[in-house]
């Protein structure tokens, strides 16, 4: 990733993850899984998870609302799209609640805290599995 990317990653308020981002941690993320059982399972880990709270569950949009109180506040949308039977991506988007027009990185960090939880309670198998796919 290059310096300009980097700073523009650190002078905003909000970050979100893609299927072909050019920083590979945000990235997004495919676990071994369907979509009702990943969104019963995040929404169990998130309602677990200190200073987080679950706004709205969308099941049939496969979106959920959460709430971020520990440290800096955020508002965390995180989308869940079945790819395939058994191959369910997830994804973030990450709006920090500041002041200023910037949170110095807080926003990725976030997303990256919350990925390595998820990759803990269910089976990941990649991450921007189907960039190259048109």
């Amino acid at each position: 990733m290059g310096a300009i990317q980097k700073l523009k990653g650190i002078l905003t308020n909000h970050s979100e993850t893609r299927e072909n981002h050019t920083e590979e941690s945000l990235r997004s993320r495919y676990y071994k899984t369907t979509n009702k059982n990943a969104m019963k399972a995040l929404q169990e880990l998130f309602n677990k998870m200190e200073g987080v709270t679950v706004k709205s569950v969308s099941e049939e949009h496969g979106e959920m609302a959460l709430q971020v109180n520990k440290g800096r506040k955020a508002f965390v949308i995180v989308t869940v799209i079945s790819v395939r039977p058994f191959e369910t991506a997830v994804d973030f988007s990450v709006t920090t609640e500041t002041k200023l027009p910037f949170d110095f990185g807080y926003s990725r960090q976030l997303i990256k805290q919350m990925y390595e939880r998820i990759d803990k309670s269910m089976i990941y198998i990649g991450s921007g599995l189907n960039s190259e796919k048109k």
